[in-house]
């Protein structure tokens, strides 16, 4: 194993996750639900904490490992999150009533998220995350940065979707569109990003202006 890879190991390995946190996860594995690394999680708390988040917008629920990471960072904050599967998003309920959080501050919405998010405020919301569909995530950060505030940002985990955006050669349909994703927001004078290796890739977008 490379030193860099040991470094990644080492990353994920030091992430310690609650009962609640960990009961959520074993379910998606259950469900055939891909959730977030505990270092992708960890880092978009640290996001949520640092924009000191009160309004985000979560684009696939699962079955609450992202929500309750998010949600474990910015403690005020109301979390709005859409995800086509009504039992996904059952234990999803569970799971933010086990971990004491109130339910004023959730907000489940069952549906197709490309029909939910046109409807939903622009400029509006401090924090988006993008965990849906691969198919259609730049679509997603297209609406992600509608809805963002200025200075608010969008989170897309699985930027290095399995390692193959890197590597050129790959050129499936899925990494191309990472691929693409990666690049063009790279090189937007809208927006600051950064792409961190933290798990599968988690590509962090600011939004810019007034």
């Amino acid at each position: 194993m490379s030193e860099q890879d040991l470094n990644w190991k080492y990353v994920g390995d030091i992430v310690v996750e609650n009962d609640v946190v960990m009961s959520a996860r074993a379910h998606a594995h259950e469900l055939g639900v891909e959730p977030v690394s505990a270092a992708v999680g960890a880092q978009s708390a640290v996001v949520a904490a640092a924009t000191r988040a009160e309004h985000i917008v979560e684009i696939g629920t699962g079955t609450g490992v992202s929500g309750l990471w998010l949600l474990r960072g910015a403690t005020n904050a109301i979390l709005t999150s859409i995800d086509t599967e009504i039992v996904h998003q059952q234990h999803a309920k569970t799971a933010f009533t086990e971990a004491g959080i109130a339910p004023n501050r959730i907000r489940l919405i069952t549906g197709r998220a490309l029909d939910v998010l046109p409807r939903m405020n622009e400029n509006s919301y401090d924090l988006v995350f993008v965990d849906a569909d691969a198919g259609s995530v730049i679509e997603y950060v297209e609406h992600g940065l509608r809805l963002a505030r200025p200075g608010g940002t969008v989170l897309v985990p699985h930027a290095l979707w399995r390692g193959r955006v890197a590597d050129p050669g790959k050129r499936d349909d899925t990494t191309v569109l990472f691929r693409t994703l990666v690049q063009t927001i790279s090189a937007s004078e809208a927006v600051i990003s950064a792409l961190s290796p933290v798990g599968d890739g988690l590509l962090q977008i600011t939004k810019l202006g007034v």
